[in-house]
């Protein structure tokens, strides 16, 4: 059966068994759902909506037809009329898309009303459907700037989710003995443009797709130049996290052809926008050679489509995704595949953490089936046991007060999704306690970043996600934390004789503002500059790692001028948030049920290799730590 005879199927069904007063106008596939418009969507019963679904399998969501929707100046007025004032309105944004009203408040739960009462009233009045959120604390220019594409651009939103729709739900099975192989363009043991390519006889689909930010030429991106790679076959791409090395060259795919969906959470799409953004900036200010555009990331974005954790979606004919909390950022996931009706099950870790930190909650290891996993090696090898977290923010917040007694500056290069909230959290905690008493500012994306991060605190750890919804105590928004607003401030932070912290990206010093900064305090032994990350071989980073105390660095005029190390130079690998080598097997140990086979990517050869081997011997299963351009069959 094609897409046209079932959407002609479910079309008729719907009609025939629908109350007499529904009165339908469309049923569509819209990405992975069917969507179905009615005059009176309200009438519909969730029993009715879950009968469908489980009739035709697919995901079915009741939209109102536009025709009915109050026009949104109107229905402002009316929601404002409607809503009590104490509940303090701050915006209201119409997704003409999907018939919702987004309402943003400093108290959601006046909007809501006592057992939703004012959300029914808000509906029959306008036929929108409201959807109250709490107005996030710090304004970000990013989503504003996504949700504007969106309602601008809405019709043709619109029909790329129809076109997405009609190629998930074309007619395709896989009979009993379809293999499943994966082929790894890169990411294989190396850290840097990972990109997993998952296939079928029907089915091909790119798991992240990243870019090596630390090196330069073909070396920097994935190999797309292997036989089996075809563009124009993508059926579509999944995004674990917003991180460059994951998700730096998607929008490159739609530049060189690539026109269908990409599926991740809310916030990995917000983020890896705005890392997107960050790399293309920098890039053209270094004189690098860019693989895509703005128009490419736009473009991406009104191909995207979020997904809630724990929700399981088609994505491709015969190919169901569920995400999974990964502990790692903010909105980072574990990929769940279920291939075929019940054929094969596999999942991609992405980067995870298996224990809880002060911003996440840890990854999620219990699965409906699972017959192979991917899994990150970052920290695999033999004598990778990072410090405890407990003891490093202690030594972390001692070498901060001695800088700051010094009158010295702390220099932390870091990166601004992830690593940047987690510090900001130990030394908001620092400061109220007295352990220190200097200004934390922060420069480049990282103010940015963490305005996303206040729009989500459905995706932080238990504690901060009830201190900032139940005790009225946002520590992202402490005296302590003060924004560089450009180059002028950041100046006068470094001519500045105070002492004082300074988050900045990228975290590798391999540009954005922790270069100049470094250029700058380098030489004053007063300083301290603290590693917090993973410093990729080649890189500046690394390099002052090693204890160069003289390193040559170009300047924009391309001459090259040699700059002096003299200040204190720490690393603290405590903060990572990847697992080391004790809880990636605890995770494996704790992983239910137990796959069949493991493949050990992300991490340096002898890294991915040791894990394998390690795993291999402890649950005898079989592992692999595969190369670039392997192809592996699973099934």
């Amino acid at each position: 059966m094609s897409a046209e005879e079932l959407l002609k199927e479910i079309k008729e069904y719907v009609i025939k068994n629908s109350p007499g007063n529904a009165v339908i106008t469309d049923v569509q596939f819209e990405g992975p759902e069917v969507v179905i418009y009615s005059k009176n969507p309200e009438i519909f019963s969730n029993t009715f909506i879950k009968n469908i679904a489980k009739i035709f399998k697919k995901r079915i969501t009741v939209r109102p037809d536009p025709s009915v929707l109050t026009d949104p100046e109107t229905a402002k007025d009316k929601i404002l009329e409607i809503i009590p004032e104490d509940a303090e309105i701050t915006n209201c944004i119409f997704d003409a898309n999907t018939g919702e009203v987004i309402i943003e408040s400093k108290k959601p739960g006046l909007v809501i009303g006592k057992e939703g009462r004012t959300l029914e009233e808000i509906k029959k009045a306008i036929k929108w459907a409201p959807k109250p959120v709490r107005t996030p604390p710090i304004p970000s220019e990013t989503i504003n700037a996504i949700r504007a594409t969106l309602y601008r651009e809405r019709a043709e939103v619109k029909e790329i989710l129809r076109k997405i729709g009609r190629r998930i739900h074309r007619d395709v099975k896989l009979k009993g003995d379809a293999w499943v192989r994966v082929s790894f363009l890169g990411g294989a043991r190396e850290v840097g443009r990972t990109c997993n390519y998952l296939q079928t006889p029907e089915n091909r689909i790119v798991i992240d797709c990243g870019i090596n930010v630390a090196v330069d030429g073909e070396r920097a991106f994935p190999h797309f130049d292997t036989p089996e790679f075809s563009i124009e076959e993508i059926d579509a791409v999944v995004v674990t996290h917003a991180h460059l090395d994951h998700c730096g060259f998607v929008p490159g795919l739609f530049r060189y052809g690539y026109d269908g969906p990409v599926y991740c959470s809310r916030p990995t799409r917000d983020l890896m926008t705005l890392l997107q953004k960050d790399y293309l900036e920098i890039a053209e200010k270094e004189g690098k050679v860019v693989p895509y555009t703005t128009k490419d990331i736009k473009k991406c974005v009104k191909h995207t489509i979020p997904l809630d954790y724990g929700v399981t979606t088609d994505i491709a004919p015969a190919v169901k995704l569920t995400l999974h909390n990964a502990g790692h950022i903010l909105g980072s996931s574990i990929a769940h595949l279920h291939i075929g009706e019940g054929l094969f099950n596999i999942a991609y870790t992405g980067d995870i953490k298996f224990e809880a930190s002060r911003l996440l909650e840890p990854a999620v290891c219990q699965f409906p089936r699972l017959e192979a996993l991917i899994i990150e090696s970052t920290y695999g090898g033999q004598e990778d046991t990072l410090p405890d977290r407990e003891k490093t923010e202690k030594e972390f917040l001692r070498i901060v007060s001695e800088t700051v007694k010094r009158r010295g500056k702390v220099l932390i290069p870091v990166f601004g999704v992830g690593r940047a909230q987690e510090l900001m959290l130990v030394l908001e905690e620092g400061y109220n306690q007295g352990v220190f008493n200097a200004p934390v500012y922060l420069d480049g994306m990282i103010w940015e970043a963490t305005a996303i991060h206040t729009a989500y605190p459905e995706y932080l750890s238990k504690s901060i996600r009830d201190r900032i919804l139940h005790e009225g105590d946002n520590p992202f928004l402490s005296e302590v934390f003060k924004k560089v607003k450009n180059t002028n401030n950041r100046r006068n932070i470094i001519d500045s004789d105070e002492p004082c912290i300074i988050l900045t990206t990228s975290g590798m010093l391999t540009g954005g503002p922790s270069v100049e900064y470094f250029k700058a305090l380098a030489g004053d032994e007063r300083n301290s500059l603290i590693f917090v990350g993973y410093q990729a071989e080649g890189t500046l980073g690394r390099k002052v790692q090693k204890g160069w105390r003289e390193i040559p660095i170009t300047g924009k005029n391309g001459k090259s001028k040699v700059i002096k190390v003299n200040l204190e130079v720490h690393t603290l690998e405590g903060f990572s948030g990847h697992s080391d080598r004790k809880q990636l097997l605890k995770y494996l140990r704790k992983l239910k049920p137990m796959p069949e086979k493991i493949l050990m990517v992300h991490g340096e050869a002898s890294k991915c290799v040791d894990l394998a081997s390690t795993a291999y011997k402890l649950f005898k299963k079989e592992t692999r730590a595969p190369m670039n351009l392997d192809a592996v069959r699973v099934r």
